[in-house]
C-alpha cells in the first residue's frame, strides 16, 4: 500500500467581503503504508477539505499531494467512503458494491467473484438483491465500504463514514472495520469527531486547530492490536481520551467563539 506525504497544504476559499477565507494553512504529514491515521479536530475546521485534497477531488491552494511506495500502477491511489451512504436506489447490493469495476470495464464474473468475496467479509449473506431502501443505516455503509474496497485502492479516505449511525451500530461498525483492516492492513486515512472512534482505531491521532486549520499535535495510540470493546473501559484508553480532549477543547472553543 502507498506512503502518503501530504506537504505545506493551504487552502483559501476566496474573499467574503473585505476577508480572506482561508481554510487550512501549512499542513504538513506522513500517512505511512499500511497505517491507520485518525484526523481530529472542531467543526469547521477543514477536515473533509483536506480528506478531498488528499483524494484529488480538491485542488489545495498551495503545497502538494505525492505518493510513493506504490505497490500495482493499475490500482486507483485513493477511494473515497463519505458519511452518506451515496448508494444507488435503483441498484441492488451486488450492483452498487461491483459499480466501479464495471465502469472500469471488469468482466462481469469477475465482478461477481468480488462482490461475492466482499459481501462474505461484511456480512451480508442473504442481502444480494436487497435494495438501499431495504437496507439498515449500518448496512448501507457496509455496502459503502464494500464498494471502496472492491475498487482495491492504494489508500482509503473515510469521512466520519459512521456519523449519521445510532450509537449502537456505530460501536458494531466500528469493530467491523477493525477487523477488515487487521485481514488487508490497508493505508486509512479517517476524519472523525469522535475521540473514542480516533483512539479506537488508529495508529496515531492528527490533532487539527481551529481554522485556518493546521496540525496542533500527533499522538501516538499505543495500545495493543487487535482492539477490543473492553480496550474503551482501560485506564490507558481513559489517559489517551483525556490527552486528546485537552489539545482538542481550546480548539473547539476558539471555532465556538468565531461562529457566535
Amino acid at each position: 500500500m502507498a506512503t502518503v506525504s501530504v506537504e505545506n497544504i493551504g487552502k483559501n476559499w476566496g474573499e467574503v467581503g473585505n476577508e480572506r477565507v482561508e481554510a487550512l494553512r501549512n499542513i504538513s504529514f506522513v500517512l505511512e503504508s499500511n497505517e491507520f491515521l485518525c484526523i481530529i479536530g472542531p467543526s469547521g475546521c477543514g477536515k473533509s477539505t483536506l480528506l478531498n485534497i488528499i483524494g484529488a477531488l480538491e485542488k489545495p491552494t498551495e503545497g502538494r499531494i505525492s505518493f510513493s511506495d506504490i505497490k500495482d500502477p493499475r490500482k486507483p491511489l485513493t477511494n473515497m467512503v463519505f458519511q452518506e451512504f451515496a448508494l444507488f436506489p435503483w441498484k441492488n447490493v451486488v450492483e452498487n458494491i461491483t459499480l466501479g469495476l464495471k465502469f472500469k470495464g471488469v468482466a462481469s464474473h469477475l465482478r461477481e467473484k468480488v462482490a461475492h468475496d466482499l459481501i462474505g467479509v461484511m456480512r451480508l449473506r442473504g442481502f444480494e438483491n436487497k435494495y438501499p431502501h431495504e437496507l439498515s443505516g449500518g448496512m448501507k455503509q457496509r455496502v459503502a465500504i464494500a464498494r471502496a474496497l472492491a475498487n482495491d485502492p492504494e489508500v482509503m479516505l473515510m469521512d466520519e463514514p459512521f456519523g449519521s449511525l445510532d450509537a449502537q451500530t456505530r460501536i458494531v461498525l466500528q469493530d467491523e472495520l477493525l477487523r477488515i483492516w487487521e485481514q488487508k492492513r490497508m493505508t486509512v486515512c479517517f476524519v472523525t469527531h469522535n475521540i473514542e472512534e480516533a483512539i479506537l482505531l488508529g495508529d496515531r491521532i492528527c490533532v487539527m486547530t481551529a481554522r485556518p486549520s493546521t496540525v496542533k499535535a500527533t499522538i501516538l495510540v499505543e495500545l495493543p492490536r487487535p482492539r477490543t470493546p473492553e480496550l474503551r473501559m482501560s485506564a490507558a484508553f481513559t489517559n489517551l481520551y483525556r490527552q486528546v480532549w485537552e489539545l482538542l477543547k481550546e480548539e473547539v472553543d476558539k471555532a465556538l467563539y468565531e461562529a457566535s
